[in-house]
């Protein structure tokens, strides 16, 4: 989206729209998913991003808040089959009240040239999470790809109807983590065409990176629990 004023302008609600606060961490403990889940909506965050099995204790955190649901689908992976992510999708949101879906694309078939797999597969998803009222966010995991295959996924997404696409899951170990660069999200936005938003995620650890990519134009943004009040501060 186009700020209508500088990221240094903003209030700390204001900013706090751009943040998915990611409490994704597997090691978590009940009282770590709680913690970092009312930080978030204390801050008020666009929504808490949190896996599955978290449903249960965030979605009644978030009710009655300004900060909405944001689960997981499929992750870190992305390699289930179509009908398995399918599945996990209509058991989430006929549940609960999911403002987000973040689903991760087989970003191996992806690199492999499949686009055909890869919009199908997408777009199975983001037509039972749509029926729900559900957003989509379709995460390329863009440390693993080529700036041409970027190019791919994105325009993968918006043919499959896909609300946002994304760059990281935070969690990729085959090579170097960048995460959202400056030029991996404009690679993105030109991609898109303004045909789909865009979620800058993995490694935005500074105000100056947070504050650049707001400037930029970015929709979204997934930031650690650790970096949000980093972020964020005034």
């Amino acid at each position: 989206m186009t700020p209508t004023k500088k990221a240094a302008d903003m209030s700390v609600k204001e900013l706090a729209r751009y943040i998915d606060q990611s409490v994704l961490k597997p090691e978590f403990t009940q009282a770590d998913i709680i913690k970092y889940t009312q930080e978030g909506i204390d801050f008020g965050c666009a929504t808490i991003c949190i896996n599955p099995a978290s449903l249960p204790t965030v979605s009644k955190m978030v009710e009655g808040t300004d900060t909405g649901l944001c689960v997981v689908c499929d992750f870190p992976f992305g390699l289930s089959t179509t009908e398995s992510k399918v599945k996990q999708a209509e058991e989430y949101c006929s549940q609960y009240k999911i403002a987000d879906l973040d689903i991760v694309a087989n970003y191996g078939q992806l690199r492999s040239g499949n686009l055909e797999y890869v919009t199908a597969d997408i777009k199975a998803v983001v037509d039972v999470c749509h029926k729900y009222g559900t957003q989509v966010k379709v995460i390329i995991e863009t440390d693993a790809l080529t700036t041409e295959q970027i190019v791919d996924g994105t325009k993968c997404a918006v043919a499959a109807g896909a609300d946002f696409i994304k760059s990281s899951t935070g969690f990729y170990t085959g090579g170097e983590v960048k995460g959202a660069t400056v030029e991996v999200v404009k690679t993105m936005m030109k991609a898109g065409e303004g045909k789909i938003k865009v979620k800058g995620s993995g490694c935005i650890r500074t105000q100056e990176h947070f504050f650049k990519l707001i400037d930029m134009g970015i929709d979204r943004m997934g930031i650690g629990y650790r970096s949000t009040p980093v972020v964020l501060k005034k």
